[in-house]
């Protein structure tokens, strides 16, 4: 495989984007309400709008400013509890795309468009993007994203080569804002079908409510409990999921594990997975059954079936990624790894796959960069539908190799034109969550912060703890006695003032219900151990209002907790003695790695942990006595001490 070439910047794109972007935003403007005037069009994304979805198995094309419906080849979904396709015998069915090759006698020229992260963020992000440093030396910075934008660049740019394959490197859905959060994010699937999205490898957050239910977001059908909360009916993905190290059974997988598209007589390869390491941050029920293999083992075993099939241009699309210097542009590689480029598992990942890969889009990180690794392309395109990767491959006729790659990030602004068919369709779920987003449900004092302190302590995350004590300390709903919340599963700040329902559910996106159960203050003292991981890693949990602890951050893994400190209300915990403790189902169940819950025994169900919050702000808040934020006193690190270790 050729060395790959990244454009380094936005400057470097092909120029040809750029002009077509520019004259298809300033020719919008001659057109009243955005529409296309009769049957002219600039793109798919006008006929989709002014003519509605296309017939079953055909897809719109604007051909000399007109929309004409091409047939095409999509093989169902596939279907069932176990879904996927076999490790070896049959290959994966790909869609074939007719391709159009290149002027040149030689090569073909194929187009993929990439992103990753998305987290059903249809509106318009808060988050902005860097672009550079002003003459003062403060950052530039831009506002990026939102759906209707984001589906207008994608139009863009796949008007630039008919040879184009829109993928998503994970977490397209599950921890979503309430707009799709709230519907099961089938706004967000709907939304990409809208866009024309090709293919999904699955991430961690896809199994936030199982795995049974991410096969409903493939084929369709109503939520089993809540119904089409719309009020219509889900048809499901039109893309298609990808899960080549998610195994069901033997050689069995959840989802096909690639695709093939074809370009002039090209074949190419889409290989989907995520993180192995799953499992451990996500509810264990949401994978139950499943089994999530090695990245590098699970492409490797498939390069020589690929080659079988005359296919040598190799993508990988997987949700794992890498963490570049604070403070890159999107399309650098800067970090604190090897030879000063970025750091992470990606890197790992990059070096042992197969030289036979060509590119790897990446995620999970929520991070920009552009690299060559080993060399193979990497990108990752940040977060939240904030960036589009366009990635441009020069394919060889005669090999089927990839003699070309160059990558760049390109940013979703805002002064392009929304997409009229996904507006209606983000407007559409807007009208239907908008009374229940803006009940006041309590009042702040200050706004409560997800960011910890030095040692790990969060006034949002402290609040929410206390709310859920609260909702299971009665007896007859558990007799709790202390309560502990995950960090990861506070998502966004609460700002000072009135707070929403919206508010709420976006700082608690998944849904989790509480569970009470009983553990020895040993096995308390072995949890917040825990929170230091032999690896190097350290995750704090957020305990609820009365219990208190001292740790040495100068003491050896496994023994920074001083026993004599944990307390509750005052009182040293018995190592002996039996103690109620809340967490939500997540941790319980081992989530974040505390498997200590697994030994607690006398389980109780409670409510959903967004239904104990709203219960909480409303108890104890109202406008004239907003609550007050708790003080970040729970946790004590204690001064260096050369005889207490290290």
């Amino acid at each position: 495989m050729p060395q790959a070439t990244p454009r380094s910047s936005l400057l470097g794109a092909r120029p040809s984007v750029f002009l077509l972007a520019g004259a298809f935003v300033t020719g919008m403007f001659l057109f009243a309400q955005g529409g296309c005037g009769g049957d002219e069009c600039q793109d798919a994304a006008d006929c989709r709008e002014d003519k509605g979805p296309p017939a079953s198995n055909t897809e719109w094309v604007c051909e000399d400013k007109r929309c004409e419906q091409h047939s095409v080849q999509v093989p169902p979904p596939d279907s069932g509890t176990d879904a996927g396709t076999p490790d070896a015998g049959r290959p994966d069915a790909g869609t074939p795309d007719a391709g159009t090759p290149d002027s040149g006698p030689t090569t073909v020229s194929v187009q993929v468009l990439a992103f990753n992260d998305f987290h059903g963020q249809l509106e318009e992000p808060a988050a902005q993007i860097l672009t550079g440093v002003a003459p003062d030396g403060g950052p530039v910075r831009v506002n990026a994203g939102g759906v209707t934008y984001f589906a207008r660049h994608i139009a863009a740019l796949r008007a630039a080569n008919p040879n184009t394959v829109v993928v998503a490197a994970g977490d397209l859905i599950g921890a979503s804002p309430l707009l799709s959060g709230l519907f099961h994010d089938e706004p967000t699937v709907e939304a990409m079908n809208l866009i024309g999205l090709d293919l999904v490898a699955v991430g961690n957050h896809e199994f936030d409510e199982g795995s049974t239910e991410l096969l409903r977001m493939q084929s369709g059908g109503c939520h089993p409990v809540d119904g089409c909360l719309d009020g219509d009916g889900f048809p499901g993905a039109k893309f298609k999921f990808l899960a080549a190290n998610v195994a069901t059974g033997v050689d069995r997988t959840l989802f096909p594990r690639y695709d093939v598209r074809e370009f002039g007589g090209v074949k190419v390869a889409f290989i989907g997975m995520t993180l192995e390491d799953t499992p451990e941050i996500v509810t264990p029920t949401g994978v139950a059954g499943l089994t999530f293999k090695d990245e590098v083992q699970t492409v490797n075993a498939l390069v020589p079936e690929l080659r079988r099939q005359g296919i040598e241009a190799i993508i990988v699309v997987v949700h794992q990624g890498g963490i570049p210097t604070s403070g890159s542009l999107v399309n650098e590689c800067k970090g604190a790894g090897a030879d000063g480029l970025i750091s992470g598992a990606i890197v790992g990942v990059a070096k042992g796959l197969n030289d036979a890969v060509d590119v790897i889009v990446s995620g999970h990180t929520h991070q920009a960069y552009n690299c060559v690794i080993d060399g193979k392309v990497v990108t990752s395109a940040s977060s939240m539908g904030q960036l589009i990767t366009d990635i441009d491959l020069t394919l060889s006729k005669a090999t089927g190799d990839v003699v070309e790659a160059r990558a760049n990030n390109v940013i979703v602004t805002r002064d392009v034109q929304e997409v009229g068919a996904v507006k209606e369709l983000v407007t559409k779920y807007q009208g239907l969550v908008t009374p229940r987003a803006n009940r006041v449900i309590g009042w702040v004092s200050q706004t409560l912060r997800t960011q910890s302190d030095s040692v790990g302590q969060s006034t949002l995350g402290y609040v929410i703890a206390d709310s859920q004590l609260e909702a299971t300390k009665p007896a007859n709903l558990g007799g709790a006695q202390v309560a502990f919340m995950n960090p990861g599963g506070v998502r966004a700040d609460i700002a000072q003032g009135e707070v929403t329902y919206g508010e709420a559910f976006t700082t608690q996106p998944f849904g989790n219900s509480l569970v009470t159960l009983t553990l020895t203050g040993a096995q308390i003292e072995q949890l917040l151990e825990w929170q230091w991981r032999p690896s190097g890693a350290t995750l704090m949990l957020l305990p609820s209002a009365g219990f208190t602890y001292a740790f040495s951050a100068s003491a050896p893994v496994g023994s920074r907790v001083d026993p004599a400190s944990i307390r509750i209300n005052g009182v040293t915990v018995d190592p002996a003695a039996n103690y109620r403790v809340t967490a939500n189902n997540y941790l319980v169940s081992g989530g974040d790695g505390f498997q200590v819950f697994a030994e607690g025994t006398n389980r109780l169900g409670g409510a959903v942990d967004s239904d104990a919050l709203e219960a909480y702000l409303k108890a104890h808040s109202s406008q004239s006595s907003p609550l007050p934020a708790p003080a970040l006193n729970r946790i004590t690190l204690l001064p260096y001490n050369g005889a207490h270790g290290g």
